[in-house]
This record gives structure tokens, sequence and C-alpha cells, in this order.
């Protein structure tokens, strides 16, 4: 631990990841709202 320096690890590939998961997380949520819209035209 006396060799750590505050900031310099490279945070490419979390990055990378946490981008992909609010990418997914946002389509996720943009498909369960137009599935709610279109079952509340078309079932009611």
């Amino acid at each position: 631990m006396a060799d750590y320096k505050h900031g310099e690890m490279n945070t490419d590939v979390q990055e990378k990841t946490f981008d992909g998961f609010m990418r997914f997380t946002a389509r996720t949520v943009i498909v369960i709202i137009l599935l709610l819209v279109g079952m509340a035209i078309f079932i009611t």
C-alpha cells in the first residue's frame, strides 16, 4: 500500500462497463414504457 498514489489507477475498463450498463438500463426502461403505453392503448 505504500506505493499507492491517489488518482493514478487506470479506470478505462470500469468506465466502459458502466457505460454499457447505463445503455442497457436506458434501453430496457424505454422498452418497458413502450410496452405499458401499448397495453394501455390496446387492452382497454
